[in-house]
């Protein structure tokens, strides 16, 4: 690797397109037109709320070209006749009808403006069919700089996958490209050539065979993401089992390459693992009616919705690798309990705006460590979190700028995690941590959310103003010190580096025994039981200290 920023965009997969940000340092962002357009709630997106999808489309993978159309249903919250659809050149939209009746489009790039003829009646259902085609945007180094990957496998035979987080859904199918609103439902269907499968989201109803073709046909009945879509394509075999849940039986299938059957029967057992894990913290698996899903992909892997992609040939840790340094990342596949635990933090509770992509980032690289904590132990935990940490840069905010379509720091993964550890033993009360990881997932079930909401969830939970705690963490790249100085029997301590109002408690051990203390800005001081006593800070906080002669 050229460089360390390189080696970490290849480090955490997640799913963002790390690759695709710009890593500015005492720079402003300059944004364009097409920032706003695809980043914001416009004028012609905040009317209308979407209740339904049906993406009907053939891939052809010797031509690397799609063509097909999208039924948008929707209901009208506002009067309007214009109405934003998005879809990314090279792909070309051929007709937009309403009620049989061709629309004129006008066009900006990325952004389609469609007038409306028919009145546009609050409270009313309506519909679009938008018909498009074209050769997709090829995936460069998915998923960071995703579209649609076109591979072959070992045996010659074509090997396709999707992936577009941060670059759009609309990089291969005509939607309303934002986040803040999820289709209530969605029907995909998928055209391929006879000795393929297509594998997508939620559950296949049904398979059309038309002799050189067949038609695989799913159909996904709850909210859904629009990065979280994706279609899979490939000589797949399937296996599977019934894991018994919090809400019953799931239904746990696995679509892997034909040659890798077995391979995958011994390895796939970390997935119902990771189930029982994070039900245990997080609450139900939140996609029973769709089942779960994991399929091998060309590339890394992905969180796509009932239907995680995978790509860590079948190792342990991220592609063999312990990202912690401590042994521990090597105790379980990293892409099966990263991406599925997207399944509770990114598509239950997704961000509205990608500025807020911790939200997804910083809880699912935390639940790795708890997923240690559950079928290992706390200390396994503990020490995979702070072997982590070696690696944050503290280059920019983990919040990235509003409606522009722009993540903050890659930072998000490991110092998100570190910053919820941190609370975790601010908390101090595992129990009542667990409630609040399950609190979140039903407090904001199947929904598009803020930092602020999350933030106000929390502090209420906890019964304490953690807007300082917070703000420190997300919104600036400075981590808090504690000065501390030991003169005789007396033990004087402060905060230092830190926002107004940051007052953490810290837990501290003096000759080994464990002691709180509540520093805030100002110096503070205590009595010790004997002179020179030794004093160390606890790991788990993620802080640094200094020691003042």
């Amino acid at each position: 690797m050229k460089s360390k920023i390189q080696f970490l965009l290849l480090l955490f997969i997640g799913t963002a397109l790390l690759g695709n940000a710009q890593l500015l340092t005492n720079k402003e962002w300059q944004f364009t037109e097409q920032d706003t357009l695809r980043g914001s709630i416009t004028p012609e997106r905040e009317w209308w709320d979407l209740s339904f999808y049906h993406l009907d489309i053939a891939v052809d993978p010797d031509k690397k070209y799609i063509a097909g159309s999208n039924t948008i249903r929707y209901t009208v919250l506002k009067e309007n006749q214009m109405l934003q659809l998005d879809l990314q050149p090279p792909l070309k939209i051929e007709k937009v009808t309403q009620d049989g009746e061709e629309l004129e489009v006008d066009s900006n790039i990325n952004a389609h403006f469609v007038h409306l003829i028919k009145k546009q009646q609050i409270g009313d259902s309506n519909e679009i069919i938008v018909q498009y085609s074209g050769h997709p945007k090829e995936a460069v180094n998915a998923p960071w700089d995703g579209g649609f990957s076109w591979d072959k496998d070992e045996n010659g035979n074509h090997f396709v996958a999707t992936s577009c987080q941060g670059l759009g859904a609309s990089v291969w199918w005509p939607n309303k490209d934002h986040m803040y609103d999820e289709v209530d439902s969605m029907a995909i269907s998928v055209k391929v050539p006879k000795n393929l499968i297509n594998v997508s989201n939620g559950r296949l109803l049904k398979i059309d065979d038309h002799g050189e073709t067949k038609t695989f046909h799913w159909f996904v009945s709850n909210p859904i993401n629009n990065y979280g879509v994706n279609v899979n394509i490939a000589d797949y075999v399937h296996f599977g089992e019934k894991y018994q849940g919090e809400k019953g039986t799931l239904d746990m299938d696995y679509y892997v390459l034909r040659y890798n059957l077995e391979k995958a029967k011994v390895h796939f057992t970390d997935a119902p693992k990771t189930i029982e894990a994070f039900e245990y913290w997080f609450g139900p698996y939140p996609f029973y009616e769709d089942s779960f899903k994991l399929v091998e992909t060309p590339y890394l892997g992905m969180e796509h919705q009932s239907s995680v992609t995978y790509g860590n040939q079948y190792q342990k840790g991220y592609l063999g690798r312990d990202l912690s340094g401590t042994g521990w990342g090597l105790k379980f596949d990293y892409l099966i309990i990263h991406e599925s635990g997207h399944e509770w933090f990114a598509n239950n509770i997704t961000y509205k705006d990608i500025a807020d992509m911790w939200v997804h980032e910083g809880f699912t690289a935390y639940s790795e460590s708890l997923f240690l904590d559950y079928h290992e132990s706390t200390k396994a935990a503990e020490e995979y979190i702070y072997g982590l940490r070696k690696n944050i840069r503290n280059d920019r905010p983990l919040i990235g700028p509003y409606n522009v379509n722009q993540e903050g720091s890659s930072d998000m993964y490991i110092k998100g995690a570190n910053l919820l550890h941190t609370l975790r033993q601010v908390v101090n009360d595992d129990s009542k941590w667990r409630e609040i990881l399950r609190g979140l997932n039903t407090e904001f079930y199947h929904q598009t959310v803020t930092t602020d909401q999350i933030e106000e969830y929390i502090s209420a939970q906890m019964q304490r103003n953690l807007q300082p705690f917070f703000d420190q963490y997300l919104r600036t790249v400075k981590v808090p010190v504690l000065e501390y100085k030991i003169e005789g029997k007396l033990l004087s301590y402060r905060y230092s580096d830190i926002v107004e109002g940051f007052d953490m408690p810290l837990r501290i051990f003096v000759n080994g025994e464990k002691k709180w203390i509540h520093p805030t800005a100002k110096w503070k001081s205590e009595k010790l039981k004997a002179n020179n006593t030794s004093v160390t800070m606890d790991p788990n906080f993620y802080i640094e200290n200094r020691r003042i002669p």
